[in-house]
């Protein structure tokens, strides 16, 4: 088990953390991977509670998200676990609170670990984010002047051309 587990690590983990509708998200493959389950026994197990997962903890991809990750992520790496989904069924991904939820379920040494890693995973992320938000706000603004002044600058070669 302890070789197992050394295999996980905090980097390899927020490489598995995706943005949808909002939400720091994990697919439910990936999950399934890191806890030594098959996916469809990951999601047997929610929705055998599915009290215990509302929407914010959990919930189903639709078909446009789906197709948005396989665009955005490619389908061409061995690892990719997009390739294997068809739209026939459609995964679930797991927030912060969905999978720290799992652990309570899931009963087996690894799956506990191995939640405490995610964890921190997306504690570590939240933190970088909220150290970050000034300078992602510089940025954003930086980003809307040079577009201002792109706009400026052509209407003035627009000007010059015309006479």
């Amino acid at each position: 088990m302890e070789n197992q587990l050394k295999i996980v690590n905090s980097e390899e983990i927020k490489n598995l953390i995706y943005t949808i509708r909002g939400k720091q998200v994990m697919l439910d493959s990936d999950v399934a991977m890191l806890y030594h389950y098959e996916t469809k026994n990951v999601n047997k197990a929610m929705k055998r509670n599915i009290e215990r997962f509302p929407e914010d903890f959990c919930f189903q991809l639709t078909k446009e998200e789906l197709k948005k990750m396989w665009f955005q992520f490619g389908t061409t790496s061995e690892n990719n676990n997009f390739k294997y989904r068809s739209e026939k069924y459609l995964p679930y991904v797991y927030t912060e609170q969905g999978i720290s939820m799992l652990a309570g379920i899931l009963k087996n040494d690894i799956a506990i670990q191995v939640s405490i890693s995610i964890i921190r995973a997306f504690i570590e992320m939240r933190k970088f984010i909220s150290s970050n938000a000034q300078i992602f706000e510089r940025l954003t603004s930086v980003e809307y002047k040079l577009l201002e002044h792109d706009k400026k600058f052509v209407y003035c070669v627009y000007i010059v051309c015309i006479l």
